[in-house]
């Protein structure tokens, strides 16, 4: 069913014939007729009766009316939807568990206030993983860590975190010569990838990693002495079993990690230049921007 047809169709409805519908519309009248003949052959049902001059509309052309009119309202709203500058319409956002939990809270709340056509998803999970599905069109940008090298990518400076290791209390200072168990998020994880380096780097052995799906489970784990876990500080403030572990400096170049926000490089889409904005105009509480 083709929409410029059914414009006709309406155009014939509410003029009350051929002649002034092809006024209207600046055509010539043996086009509306051909196109109200091509709609009726489609549908296979009249939905004119024609009486000399006039044409009468049948119960069927009454039942289309309505439907016309919501299939080109709908499509003029698909229309302006498209060329709109204005934010609306669905932003997936993935990110970090901690950035979702700790930054992204008062700008997430900012922004639904600020653009409520806009429906907002959140994901959560590891950097690598997150960035694969921007890459694969399965979200609008995410919150990872960076630096993120891919030319198929931009990315634009959050936040940056300071890193911690944590164990249980009581336990000699790192780095040491004892076989370690490793608390971690999966292989993805950047954080997870940073503290494997140091540990291999300061000849510290690790000689299992156990993956968690929460830091809550990490840092309670740790706490009880089950093993080490990388965590940012940050968020190790906000939660109450934060206080019952010991916590070891790092490197400067292990302890700080920049958040990025990534999206495809060269698609716009109005609701992530928006939620950018958002990001450069707000300081995440508790933490400086990133570099």
């Amino acid at each position: 069913m083709d929409l410029g047809d059914l414009a006709i169709f309406q155009a014939v409805l509410q003029e009350g014939g051929i002649t002034a519908a092809a006024r209207r519309l600046n055509r010539v009248q043996s086009n509306i007729t051909t196109r109200i003949r091509q709609l009726e052959d489609d549908l296979g049902v009249p939905l004119f009766q024609r009486e000399g001059r006039r044409l009468q509309p049948t119960p069927a052309a009454r039942i289309l009316q309505d439907y016309a009119g919501q299939l080109l309202g709908l499509a003029q709203e698909a229309r302006d939807a498209v060329i709109s500058n204005a934010p609306q319409g669905q932003l997936r956002l993935g990110a970090m568990e901690n950035t979702a939990a700790v930054r992204l809270p008062p700008l997430l709340a900012d922004f639904h206030q600020r653009y409520p056509a806009v429906q907002l998803e959140l994901r959560t999970g590891a950097t690598a993983r997150l960035i694969a599905e921007v890459l694969a069109g399965t979200l609008d940008c995410a919150l990872v860590c960076g630096p993120v090298e891919d030319a198929r990518l931009e990315s634009q400076p959050f936040c940056r975190e300071t890193l911690l290791l944590i164990g249980a209390r009581g336990r000699p200072p790192l780095p040491d010569d004892r076989p370690h168990t490793l608390l971690a998020f999966d292989s993805g994880c950047a954080y997870r990838q940073r503290l494997e380096l140091w540990l291999r780097h300061s000849g510290c052995a690790v000689d299992r990693i156990v993956e968690l799906d929460s830091y809550h489970a990490m840092i309670s784990c740790a706490a009880s002495g089950m093993g080490l876990a990388l965590v940012p500080q940050a968020l190790l403030a906000c939660l109450p079993a934060g206080d019952s572990v010991a916590c070891h400096a790092l490197p400067e170049h292990i302890a700080i990690a920049d958040t990025v926000l990534i999206r495809r490089r060269q698609q716009r889409h109005a609701a992530v230049d928006a939620f950018a904005a958002l990001l450069t105009a707000s300081a995440p509480p508790g933490g400086e921007h990133a570099a």
